[in-house]
């Protein structure tokens, strides 16, 4: 008799094997539009607030009396026809130039839809990923210009019906304007702050000093997850700029650069576990936005170690803080992922796809990861894909 050889069966795509989840990615971004600001400004701000002008026939923002911010630059690699380009041809594209879905939310929740995904977070660029951009100019415009920028972000969340979740950015300058704009953003829906990760290079008091106690109480009282997205301040988007040799190429410098901005944020990390702020706020909870995980369970070891050595105690060990209460969002790794997820533990990490940036996974989000989730188990998928950012983010999946 001839033998028969059975089929293969067919390796389950990643879409497959997260079907029936909802999915939330945790970190994405929206690229602002020229009229984003002035359209809502009063009268006397609208030659003040954020706005783009020309000057030798190259456009940038700028805010107050012609105050640089930023290239005019849609801080997107997506392309009007859907392709992706990740060269640094990145910086001199503008808003015309990009796909809809990078400013225009029902051009957003459509591509969402169309690549599976339930709900997205998203986070700003122009004035800095933590707000810290625009320094030089009045404190009042600049609590204004993050208020506008709010404004803006409440309507979007309402638009896409409530599928894209903006956090609020602060007035972090002033720790009672801060503790407004929280409240009244937290009334209009938004579930989240996003807070500069230095405000000690500016003469604030740093993060875990009694100054913050306010703010601490309230967004542990309500819930709010407090996020630290990469280069959100001075000192972290420092490590970008100075990482490269001078002799290397553009595009060596944009590698190294965004490297080194995840990097970033371990030290970030590192100073809140230090600083022992969180044992006095044991349900507050703060996310490492876009940083990844792999480098956590060294961190950690690290962090004990060096303590013990260089005579810090803690009330709490720094691994059961970050377990209690901290939060890292991957997109790029997979090759030991899930040995870093079950090291770290599941409920700590969520996905993120950093759309539409130009390290971001797109178009191909979840098949980037299909090794990795293939050796996940399903209540792992569950927990990094939609359950660990609902229960941070209060968002309903039932």
């Amino acid at each position: 008799m001839a033998t028969v050889t059975p089929l293969k069966s067919k390796t389950p795509s990643a879409r497959e094997m997260l079907q029936g989840i909802k999915i939330i990615d945790v970190d994405t971004h929206i690229s602002e539009w020229h009229d984003l600001w002035t359209s809502r400004a009063p009268e006397k701000l609208k030659n003040l607030v954020p706005r783009v002008v020309e000057t030798d026939g190259r456009k940038h923002w700028v805010i107050g009396e012609d105050q640089f911010l930023f290239d005019a630059c849609a801080s997107c690699a997506v392309l009007p026809d859907g392709s992706k380009d990740t060269g640094v041809g990145f910086f001199d594209r503008d808003i015309g130039q990009v796909h809809r879905a990078a400013y225009d939310v029902k051009e957003r929740v459509k591509l969402m839809d169309e690549q599976g995904i339930y709900a997205q977070i998203a986070y700003p660029n122009i004035l800095g990923f933590g707000g810290h951009r625009g320094m030089d100019v009045d404190a009042s415009l600049r609590t204004a210009s993050i208020q506008i920028f709010n404004d803006a972000m409440i309507e979007m969340q309402e638009e896409s019906g409530r599928r894209i979740f903006p956090m609020a950015l602060l007035p972090w300058w002033d720790i009672e304007e801060s503790l407004k704009e929280t409240e009244r953003c937290m009334k209009a829906g938004l579930k989240g702050i996003n807070i500069n990760s230095d405000p000690h290079s500016h003469g604030i008091p740093s993060l875990a000093e009694d100054h913050w106690a306010p703010l601490w109480d309230m967004c542990q009282s309500n819930g709010l997850p407090v996020n630290f997205h990469i280069g959100a301040s001075d000192i972290s988007a420092s490590w970008y700029f100075n990482a490269a040799w001078p002799e290397m190429s553009a595009e060596q410098k944009v590698t190294l650069g965004g490297l080194m901005l995840f990097a970033g944020n371990q030290r970030v990390m590192a100073s809140i576990l230090v600083s022992r702020f969180l044992e006095n706020y044991p349900s507050l909870k703060i996310v490492s936005v876009e940083s990844g995980a792999g480098w956590i369970p060294f961190l950690l070891e690290g962090l004990e170690y060096m303590s013990r050595e260089g005579g810090v105690e803690y009330g709490t060990p720094p691994s059961e803080i970050f377990s209690r209460q901290i939060y890292a969002c991957t997109f790029f790794e997979r090759r030991h992922f899930v040995d870093t997820l079950r090291k770290v533990g599941a409920d700590n990490i969520m996905f993120e796809t950093d759309y539409p940036h130009p390290a971001c996974l797109y178009p191909d989000s979840f098949e980037y990861m299909a090794d990795a989730i293939a050796e996940m188990t399903e209540e792992e998928r569950f927990k990094v894909f939609s359950g660990n950012a609902a229960r941070v983010y209060n968002i309903d999946i039932d």
